[in-house]
């Protein structure tokens, strides 16, 4: 199985993993023979990225963050309960099942992540057609949890932080749905309606039973940076919860590897970059650091090009050092497939390096 860019696809190809609906049902299933009008449908969805079907990678393992059944629970809650915080509500209505649901639904999360000793951050919005809020709100729960088991938080803090996590975007159920998915540029009303999302979703949570106030922070302050130039208030530095500075490296990252109807999605390393730009303004060096040292830059299963004109699939990745993995060579420098393809490790064969990744017009620098 390995992971392809949507405008690779070819007529005849198989399917490696099932590809889900919004409302969370197979629409694809495993070995779905690819057809052009497949092909239109997966594009019109927005989808960048899937797994097909490689005899030649049969035994390459794509490990998931958690487990299959945890995340469509996840999803589900998101979905069913971000529903009802979408409809109309009276002045003064509380929603008592949030800080219920969730936690435990966190909790659940917490032991999957835990059961994976060499769990990485990978990208998530490869199979699933999901609205994106929940989609986003499950990532980014999960890239700020792998992170804080790394930091080396107790379980206690780890629920707390997974809720703000997981709860962080809450405030978009508030946002009129033409403003929050407009396909094209915001007018400055428009934009300030959406930032409005930090205070709606802190106060859509702090009063609410089962919500510890630091989860409604996370979604207060998401947006600050540290040198002052976020929103909604301006903080800087140790102004703003440690929790929402960990999501607004996850939050940010996760937005930028999704696609969305004004954008492609970037790959983690152009995500990565790019979050750089902003290291020691609006993002802290040491938790950057230690985004960079665990994050899946090349994922398992991508096609990449190699210094020595070749290409293969990425079909290990050394947790120590992410940016050299180990690849499988499918095609020679004149992009023949190999009768017998193999692997080259390039933590010990320093002179190559990779050059390109499937579905991206730029070289890597």
């Amino acid at each position: 199985m390995r992971l392809i860019a949507i405008n690779s696809l070819q007529p005849g190809m198989k399917l490696g993993k099932k590809i889900y609906n919004e409302d969370g049902i197979v629409l694809l299933s495993e070995n779905a023979e690819i057809n052009d009008a497949i092909i239109r449908r997966l594009r019109h969805h927005g989808l960048d990225y899937i797994y097909i079907a490689d005899h030649r990678t049969d035994d390459i393992q794509i490990s998931e963050m958690i487990e299959e059944t945890t995340r469509r629970r996840a999803l589900n809650e998101l979905r069913v309960n971000f529903k009802k915080l979408m409809e109309p509500a009276m002045k003064g209505v509380a929603y008592p099942y949030l800080g219920k649901t969730f936690s435990g639904l966190v909790e659940s999360i917490v032991d999957d992540l835990s059961s994976r000793e060499d769990a990485m951050i990978m990208m998530m919005n490869i199979d699933s057609m999901d609205h994106y809020l929940y989609r986003h709100s499950l990532n980014v729960c999960l890239y700020t949890l792998l992170l804080g088991q790394v930091y080396g938080y107790s379980k206690e803090d780890l629920t707390l932080l997974g809720l703000g996590a997981m709860l962080h975007d809450i405030g978009k159920t508030k946002v009129p749905r033409d403003v929050l998915n407009k396909p094209s540029q915001l007018t400055d009303e428009e934009f300030a309606q959406i930032k409005q999302h930090t205070e709606i979703g802190f106060k859509l949570l702090k009063d609410e039973p089962g919500i510890p106030l630091k989860a409604a922070h996370c979604a207060y302050q998401h947006h600050e940076r540290i040198n002052g130039g976020g929103y909604p208030r301006g903080l800087k530095g140790d102004e703003i919860h440690e929790f929402a500075r960990w999501i607004a490296i996850t939050d940010a990252f996760d937005a930028m590897t999704t696609h969305r109807v004004y954008r492609p999605a970037m790959l983690p390393h152009q995500a990565l970059e790019v979050l750089y730009a902003g290291c020691g303004e609006w993002y802290e060096k040491s938790k950057l650091e230690l985004f960079r040292d665990h994050m899946a830059i090349y994922p398992v299963g991508m096609t990449v090009d190699l210094s020595t004109g070749e290409r293969g699939v990425v079909a290990k990745i050394h947790k120590a050092i992410p940016h050299r993995p180990v690849v499988r060579v499918l095609t020679d420098p004149d992009g023949v497939d190999l009768k017998s393809p193999y692997d080259i490790d390039l933590s010990n064969r320093l002179s190559v390096v990779i050059t390109g990744v499937d579905g991206t017009k730029e070289a890597i620098k």
